[in-house]
């Protein structure tokens, strides 16, 4: 319970604000490249608040981190929907420094408690994060015509964190903190910094988290200058968000049971590749058949994370490699918004941008096949 309702909370913060973007942006008078910036910023935190998140375990035990984060991610909802633009990203960077901890030790917790049962929590875990972003990208824009304020509309996914925060906190108070363990492997006695295999991991989480970014922060804005209305180019996202939810559900377990998940890789960016050709040839042909593609294809997440777990030994090694794999891999994936956003400035069009998204689809899948095959670090 405590699990699910915490991975609930680690995208609202970013598809709450992505899918009434237009309006924040007529309502501050701020300029595209802040846009830009302003949908950079969560991976960007996420890459550089995740190096914490280790340390943050060990002095205080993952229960108490993860609180402390839900904590924090709570107080940057808030805060960003007070005062002006610089405000705004400064309270997005704080929400996301305490999402940017959640991420990195709750497939720890997972993995340490519930080690026969890896594939089946990754799921859990990441179809509860998966239908958190769907609610925030669908309620959103109904919750701004009803309160009649982008900041109320915002602000209220604030309720869903502080709830989380005192389900966790309950739970935390009754159960022993729980630390990495584990074997000392020769990893652990080194860095993770020196294996190939945790570099190929790390490009491939970054590159998927790159593309689901930007999907993210863009989706609404290309299916409206497709045509698409405000309210639909919304729910469409929310249905590429919700979508991810049975494919959680599915793809770890089975996944996890298979010696190589290289399979899964290539069937899965197959179907990204196929929804974002769609929008760039024929956007207004079919777009609710585009968006469901890359939301099937967004299956790479819950499938990158329970590569981590699988590729090591002990759980000391997989909060090493979830540390390495989110921190670098966010930081990569933080170019991915912003760029496609200069792009589309700089260009006049979704075309270009849309191009170099297959590129790296095509690269992310590459990874994906190598980082898929049964080894461990």
């Amino acid at each position: 319970m405590g699990v699910a309702l915490a991975a609930a909370n680690l995208r609202p913060a970013v598809t709450s604000l992505a899918s009434v973007l237009g309006d924040v942006r007529s309502a501050l008078g701020v300029s595209a490249a802040w846009t830009s910036a302003l949908t950079a910023v969560p991976a960007l935190c996420f890459g550089f608040a995740a190096f914490a998140a280790p340390w943050l375990g060990r002095r205080l035990g993952m229960a108490r981190a993860v609180g402390l984060s839900l904590a924090v991610l709570t107080l940057g909802l808030v805060l960003r929907v007070i005062d002006g633009p610089w405000v705004v990203l400064g309270g997005t960077f704080i929400a996301c420094a305490g999402i940017a901890v959640s991420n990195v030790l709750i497939p720890v917790v997972v993995k340490d408690s519930f080690p026969a049962r890896v594939g089946l929590l990754t799921g859990v875990y990441t179809a509860a994060l998966a239908a958190g972003a769907a609610l925030a990208a669908a309620a959103t824009p109904r919750l701004e015509e009803l309160i009649g304020s982008w900041r109320g509309a915002v602000g209220a996914w604030a309720l869903l964190s502080l709830a989380a925060l005192l389900v966790w906190a309950a739970g935390a108070r009754h159960g022993a903190p729980t630390r990495t363990t584990g074997v000392r492997s020769a990893s652990a006695s080194g860095s993770m910094l020196r294996s190939p295999l945790a570099w190929v991991i790390t490009v491939f989480f970054g590159l998927q988290s790159l593309f689901a970014y930007t999907v993210m922060g863009w989706l609404p804005a290309i299916l409206n200058d497709a045509g698409v209305d405000r309210n639909t180019a919304g729910l469409l996202l929310a249905v590429s968000m919700l979508l991810s939810v049975p494919v959680s559900l599915i793809v770890p377990p089975i996944a996890a049971r298979q010696a190589s998940q290289a399979g899964m890789v290539v069937l899965l960016g197959l179907l990204s590749f196929a929804g974002i050709l769609g929008l760039l040839v024929a956007p207004t042909l079919a777009p609710a058949l585009w968006v469901v593609l890359i939301g099937l294809g967004m299956g790479m997440f819950p499938l990158a994370l329970l590569i981590v777990s699988l590729r090591t030994r002990s759980t000391s090694d997989t909060a090493r490699l979830s540390a390495m794999s989110q921190s670098i891999g966010y930081l990569i994936a933080a170019t991915g918004p912003f760029a496609f956003g200069v792009l589309r400035d700089f260009t006049g069009t979704w075309s270009v941008a849309l191009v170099v998204q297959l590129a790296l689809l095509g690269a992310l899948t590459a990874f994906g096949v190598i980082a898929g095959r049964p080894r461990v670090i």
